[in-house]
């Protein structure tokens, strides 16, 4: 199993929620009003300054399910560059 911990600008929301939907993700937890700084986009820090806030999406994911959700985010990425959407896929030794 791995553990898919995506990012994503609060605006792209519904966007990338309805994309896991029609791939059929069921589970997921979400993180919102994260904050933080990236590489490809500006700030989210929920100030005047760096208006915005991210949403943090946690899905535990069997091998099977792996590559449809990596090519699922990377096709969000292109359709919503300015989401400053990162996946990252981790080992999950166990879910109990």
């Amino acid at each position: 199993m791995r553990m898919c911990l995506l990012i994503y600008c609060e605006v792209a929301d519904e966007a990338v929620i309805g994309s896991l939907r029609k791939a059929g993700i069921k589970g997921y937890t979400k993180l919102e009003e994260a904050q933080g700084e990236g590489t490809e986009t500006e700030p989210k820090l929920g100030t005047h300054c760096w208006p915005g806030k991210n949403n943090v999406l946690l899905m535990a994911l069997d091998e099977g399910q792996v590559r449809g959700v990596g090519d699922l985010i990377r096709k969000l990425k292109h359709d919503h560059p300015r989401a400053g959407l990162r996946g990252f896929l981790l080992p999950l030794e166990e879910c109990i």
